[in-house]
This record gives C-alpha cells, sequence and structure tokens, in this order.
C-alpha cells in the first residue's frame, strides 16, 4: 500500500495507476480531449466532464441528510454540512470573522483591503464579487432570468422575485414595531 510507481517526468506528481499519469499529463501539453456537446467547454479528464453537465440537466444527486439541500457536487455538500455542525474553521487576522468556507473567508477580506478585482468591461462598475458582477451585467445585457410563475414579472435578481412572490402569497416575514 502506498506504492506509486508511476512518476510524471515534469513535476513531482506520482501515481499507483498509469491512467493516472496519462490523465496527469494532460495538464502539462494543455490537451482537453473531452469537450461538452451543450456549449464550449473542455477538460482534460472525464470526471470533469461529467460533473459539467450537470450545469446542463440540472441533475443534484447528491443531497444533506439533515434537510432538502441537493447539491450537483459532492464537495459542496461536504461544506454545506457545516451549516449544521455551526463549524466554522476559517477565521479573519482582522476581525472575529468565522466561516464554514475558505472561499467566503477570501471575498471577506477584501473588505479590509479593499480590493475589488473583478472590473465590468462595460463601465467603470468594480466588486469583490464575482457573483455581483454577473449580476451587474444584466443591467447592460437586459437579461432577465428570473421569472414569475404567476405573472409576467421579470427580474434579474433572485431576491427580487422572492420579494415579489409575497404579492401573490401575501406573506409578510417582517413585523412592524
Amino acid at each position: 500500500t502506498g506504492d506509486k510507481p508511476f512518476a510524471c517526468a515534469e513535476c513531482n506528481y506520482k501515481t499507483a495507476q498509469k491512467s493516472n499519469l496519462v490523465l496527469h499529463m494532460h495538464t502539462h501539453t494543455g490537451d482537453k480531449p473531452f469537450e461538452c456537446a451543450e456549449c464550449n467547454y473542455k477538460t482534460a479528464q472525464k470526471g470533469n466532464l461529467v460533473r459539467h453537465m450537470r450545469t446542463h440537466t440540472g441533475d443534484k444527486p447528491f443531497e444533506c441528510a439533515e434537510c432538502n439541500y441537493k447539491t450537483a457536487h459532492k464537495s459542496n455538500l461536504a461544506l454545506h454540512m457545516h451549516t449544521h455542525t455551526g463549524d466554522k474553521p476559517f477565521e479573519c487576522a482582522e476581525c472575529n470573522y468565522k466561516t464554514a468556507q475558505k472561499s467566503s473567508l477570501v471575498i471577506h477580506m477584501r473588505t479590509h483591503t479593499g480590493d475589488k478585482p473583478f472590473e465590468c468591461a462595460e463601465c467603470n462598475y468594480k466588486t469583490a464579487q464575482k457573483s455581483s458582477l454577473v449580476i451587474h451585467m444584466r443591467t447592460h445585457t437586459g437579461d432577465k432570468p428570473f421569472e414569475c410563475a404567476e405573472c409576467n414579472y421579470k427580474t434579474a435578481q433572485k431576491s427580487n422575485l422572492v420579494r415579489h412572490m409575497r404579492t401573490h402569497t401575501g406573506d409578510q416575514p417582517f413585523e412592524c414595531l
């Protein structure tokens, strides 16, 4: 056990299976033989293509045993489980912020540094989060992907649709003081 006789000549990667070394070599050659039939996505590994296809099919095979959360990626389920355990292993060195996900800490740190690496190509808008840029771009494209099933309302942001749906349900989640 632990024997890894197949070694990469380009770097220090070692593996127990020759097939894994063949796949690894694509990282050096840039070869991406697996292509999506739905879009222009290409990858070096078949498993990546299988996972990518879930973005088109909507398949979410990984389900939380504690709640109704479902995801297309096993790693997302592992991260989600922190919401049930309360485990927040990533801590900010500048303040008392703690989070379950390293990526959330990276984004949080930008509040201290002021770094806004995501820039709009159409105007001078800059943001700390890629998702915010995606939403912003809809102001230029006019894209409104969130549609009400009850009427003809459309919006660029999911939160706006959630708020709009209250006009149909009568739900008032906030109390007046």
